[in-house]
């Protein structure tokens, strides 16, 4: 806090003699100082101002300093792939200006980023470069911060001699230069060595010589990091409250860290690369609770499980309850507005530079720049909207619901919750009634991993789907992992189910009744129960607050299907220009990234039976009074009509279209919209992630009734951060997607049903979706699971 005090003033003076490349040399150094104290969204600001201003004076040198910290801080949030694109940058620039102490840096940092992606090789060679240049230049810390790196490497191959050798070299060089915070992370890492090797006694001095040295140094993760590794030692040592009092301490510290991460990708991001903590104290708590098993570890493990699963999702719905832009500067908004309209700008000018007669590659790429570069800077601002609105700084951070708490409020006498909690070691589950909590050891993540893509495979291959003892037989052997042991509690309840890891793509409708599960036929779990997923328990608590004085909106149902994007689609002939069908047919149009992670084929097909998937529903709803719809077909599927408000005004809104949903990058997940207008000029017809963020709804439910919607990146803490997410901040009460691509003729079928069991029999959505299952399941052609097992309810269940 002094040295930013000091460089508050340093700015202050620097901005009124106009002495530019002194603030933002302070910049700079301010943000390195904010990222030390944990403040990554501070720091990111700041380095952010910084590089602007160094790229305006054309100061290369310290450009390339700026997007070297940053590339770090991505680094330290677990967003690799961010990290090397800013490492790359600032490498080309510090070896453009023959800066060797930069170079050699950023080496080691690239070599640091290719270790965590699993590529030693590379790893060691970047290493080995930067080595060399700190030799050269005689640069003792760049030296041991390489030494350190590359004993790591060893120490991961396990290779014990050569790592203590190389942390040792490193330890005496920090050691001769006073570097404090590298001894702490050297003394760290020979713990870690001992810890492997089980001579837990010399790890536990390690640990423990580092905590003390980390706290010296203010640097809270690399404390949080050794009470960790304390905490684990003393497990194996057997000193299970000892451990409890560390591992406790460690979350604490992340969680105080964790809060300061205004942006919602960078926070689910950096908790992903803690989840271990969270899996070490579920795992402690669950072994207290064998010894004790009346001093409730069970439910403080529960209640473990839901803070490590639940923050980032909570604290999105949260938000979308709150008008975020309330009480901000004008100024923020307006820069909002203006690089709003300029993204837009830069949309058009894409479509007709791939659209031109003679389209030029160099101009797209550069377009492709400069709207990457634009994208950065909106996503800053809305990150700055955040941190300065009163209103969200008003929202405390939002705490987990507790075990009373959730019986209260989201269980009745007829619904219990099943909790997942998959492990390395051992497994477990909660099952979690309106009076009582049980827990059950379950077998650890692999083996269920084994059984689950098994049994997914079992349903979607289409060599094997239709063969009913292979689908439940592998149906079967997954029931007996996760469900058997509480098979006695389920009777004929609602079951809320909290998945974990793989299970989050587990169709449990289809998994075998557990008592009935040596009898392999058609005993499916729907049968007895109605399901409902969510990704945490405290979800519902949330989506409840946010509707709970809302009124139903006056209109029954908008539907958006059938959109043409397909260059041989009749409804094209004549509109066409050759040009126009190339880049249709290439996909030319941005959708490369999001595509490279889906099974979806370019182009992609029409789906006809959607239209008349489309009919059906509102040949039902017609047959009713009362019932308003609105049905956007073919052109007017379009992103412009999902996104002009409009949809705000209908209780159920459906999509009937292709969905993509991008494992790698889940901001590039969304749905095709219509890629043509009706006088076939190619638009923006790809409703991303982000859009749907965005749009203002207040419906009771979303249906997806496309291809694979339900998957989405599956961040650890919070499940699948798929488009169910977007819809649900969007102001969903409850979202139906699919799980793998279903067959688009039996999608249509099961939607048609769906909606007459929900319309005209008033069925609450999640029993109206079993009731369709159900008869489905009763007629022969559809009668295989790959056909009504895909779909899964999100979200409330009243």
């Amino acid at each position: 806090t002094k040295a930013l005090e000091h460089y508050n003033r340093s700015l202050s003076v620097s901005r009124e003699l106009g002495f530019r490349s002194q603030e933002a040399g302070t910049l700079n150094n301010m943000a390195v100082v904010y990222l030390a104290l944990g403040e990554t969204q501070k720091a990111l600001e700041y380095f952010s101002q910084s590089l602007s201003l160094t790229k305006t004076l054309g100061d290369r040198s310290s450009e390339a300093v700026t997007l070297s910290n940053i590339g770090k801080l991505y680094s330290d949030l677990g967003e690799k792939q961010k990290a090397l694109e800013y490492y790359q940058q600032s490498l080309s620039l510090s070896q453009a200006v023959g800066d060797r102490s930069a170079q050699a840096n950023i080496l080691n940092s690239l070599g640091t980023v290719y270790s965590e992606l699993g590529d030693r090789d590379k790893a060691l060679e970047y290493y080995h470069q930067s080595l060399h240049l700190s030799r050269e230049m005689g640069d003792r810390r760049g030296g041991s911060l390489t030494f350190n790196n590359i004993g790591r490497i060893y120490d991961d191959s396990g290779d014990k001699q050569k790592a203590l050798e190389y942390f040792n070299t490193a330890l005496g060089l920090s050691r001769e230069i006073g570097d404090r915070s590298g001894e702490a992370t050297i003394l760290k890492n020979i713990g870690l060595v001992y810890l492997k090797s089980a001579e837990k006694q010399t790890a536990l001095d390690y640990f423990n010589q580092s905590a003390i040295v980390s706290r010296a140094v203010s640097n809270r993760g690399l404390e949080a990091v050794n009470l960790f590794g304390m905490a684990y030692v003393k497990r194996d040592l057997g000193n299970l409250d000892r451990a409890l009092k560390d591992i406790e301490a460690a979350i604490e510290i992340i969680e105080n860290l964790r809060t300061k991460i205004a942006s919602p990708e960078l926070r689910s991001s950096y908790f992903a690369t803690v989840q271990d903590y969270y899996k070490f104290y579920i795992d402690l708590l669950m072994q207290l609770h064998k010894t004790h098993p009346k001093s409730r570890y069970d439910r403080k493990a529960l209640e473990a499980s839901e803070r490590s699963r639940a923050r980032s999702l909570l604290e999105l719905l949260q938000e979308s309850n709150a008008n975020i832009r309330e009480g901000i500067s004008p100024d923020l908004l307006q820069q909002e507005e203006s690089l709003q309209q300029e993204l837009d700008a830069i949309e058009k000018r894409r479509i007709e530079a791939v659209t031109s007669p003679n389209p030029s590659q160099t101009k797209i790429d550069e377009i492709d720049k400069q709207r990457l570069a634009l994208l950065q800077q909106y996503q800053q601002i809305q990150t700055q909207i955040r941190s300065t609105s009163p209103r969200y700084a008003a929202l405390t951070q939002p705490k987990p619901l507790t075990l009373p708490e959730l019986q209260k409020q989201i269980l009745d006498n007829n619904t219990i919750l099943l909790q997942y909690s998959l492990g390395k070691e051992r497994s477990y589950l909660w099952v979690v009634t309106s009076t009582g909590i049980t827990s059950y050891e379950l077998p650890k993540q692999a083996d269920i991993e084994t059984a689950a893509r098994d049994f997914l495979d079992a349903i979607t291959n289409p060599v094997v789907r239709d063969f009913p003892k292979r689908v439940a037989e592998a149906s079967s052997n997954l029931s007996q992992l996760i469900l058997q042991p509480a098979a006695a509690q389920l009777g004929n309840k609602r079951l809320l189910i909290v998945p974990d890891g793989i299970l989050h793509y587990t169709p449990f409708a289809a998994l075998t009744i557990p008592q009935l599960a040596e009898q392999n036929t058609n005993n499916f779990l729907i049968l007895q129960h109605e399901i409902i997923t969510l990704p945490s328990a405290s979800t519902l608590g949330i989506l409840r607050q946010n509707y709970a004085d809302r009124k139903p909106p006056n209109q029954t149902l908008a539907i958006l299907a059938d959109p043409v994007f397909s260059p041989d689609d009749d409804r094209l002939k004549g509109k066409l220009t050759p040009e126009t069908t190339e880049k249709l047919q290439s996909n030319n149009l941005g959708l490369n990234l999001s595509l490279r992670t889906s099974d979806l084929a370019w182009p992609p097909k029409r789906l006809p039976f959607t239209r008349q998937e489309t009919q059906k529903i509102l040949e039902t709803l017609d047959k009713l009074p009362a019932i308003s719809s609105s049905n956007k077909l073919d052109f007017d599927a379009s992103r412009t009509n999902a996104t002009d408000g409009s949809l705000v005004n209908y209780q159920i809104v459906h999509f009937a279209t292709h969905g993509i949903a991008n494992s790698s990058n889940p901001e590039l997940s969304g749905i095709l919209m219509s890629m043509v207008d009706d006088k076939g000029n190619l638009v923006n017809g790809f409703l991303r992630l982000g859009d749907i963020f965005n749009l203002k709804l207040a419906a009771k439910l979303v249906v997806l009734s496309a291809c694979q919607t339900g998957l989405g990146q599956n961040i650890q803490g919070e499940g699948m951060v798929g488009l169910t997410r977007g819809f649900m901040y969007a102001g969903a009460q409850r979202v139906a997607v699919s799980l793998w691509n279903v067959d688009d003729e039996g999608t249509s079928v099961l939607m048609q049903k769906f909606y007459q069991k929900m319309v005209q029999e008033k069925l609450a959505p999640a029993a109206a979706l079993r009731a369709a299952q159900m008869e489905m399941m009763s007629q022969e052609k559809w009668n295989s699971p790959y056909y009504w097992a895909a779909f899964m309810l999100q979200g409330e269940w009243k």
